[in-house]
């Protein structure tokens, strides 16, 4: 084999390791922009937990096929006014005793969770398929979460509590499918949380 020869075969072959390297970083950035596009603070939150981003989004993977594979479904007309419903009276509820309707926003929406078809056994399971669909709310609901679990052991702040029914709202009419205000069926206008607190 002559030294012409040897010389184009290790071109070649640093050419092909070349092209391989560019590719998989190409991929690799790719996989993490779409990841990060989808999971906002979310993918942030998981990168910082593992330390470690490639991990991070094995785990953000798993979550989407794990989520893929949920009977997630639509709530029905009159199952979206009974939660509807169910939230104005903690809304109400929240002027006498805040940190007893907290308590009750989590409860209703792990309940409207497990009526959509999400898993209601754990919180973080919770948190973790509905970031999928909904990675938007998730940070707040998190907040959310911790302040009302706070709450049973330490008085919390009413401005704090206020902030929980705020962050609750913003998950319950994602999972609800369209604002509170607008599942009345009779042209109604729920109340907010400040509106309550305006009277």
């Amino acid at each position: 084999m002559s030294t012409t020869t040897i010389v184009v075969a290790v071109l070649v072959v640093l050419a092909l390791i070349a092209v391989g390297i560019l590719v998989w970083f190409t991929t690799r950035g790719g996989r993490s922009r779409r990841l990060r596009s989808r999971f906002g603070p979310e993918y942030d939150r998981v990168v910082g937990e593992t330390g470690n981003r490639a991990d991070a989004e094995t785990q953000l993977e798993q979550r989407v096929e794990e989520r893929n594979h949920l009977p997630i479904r639509d709530l029905e007309p009159a199952e979206r006014e009974r939660y509807a419903t169910a939230w104005t009276a903690i809304q109400q509820r929240f002027v006498d005793d805040p940190a007893a309707a907290v308590a009750e926003a989590d409860d209703l929406c792990t309940a409207l969770m497990g009526a959509r078809g999400y898993p209601t056994q754990d919180f973080e399971q919770q948190a973790a398929m509905v970031s999928v669909d909904h990675a938007d709310v998730v940070p707040s609901y998190r907040r959310a979460h911790e302040l009302s679990e706070g709450a049973t052991t330490t008085p919390a702040r009413t401005d704090d509590l206020r902030e929980s029914m705020v962050q609750y709202r913003a998950l319950f009419e994602r999972l609800l499918g369209e604002p509170v205000g607008h599942a009345t069926g009779d042209g109604g206008r729920r109340p907010h949380v400040h509106d309550e607190e305006a009277n």
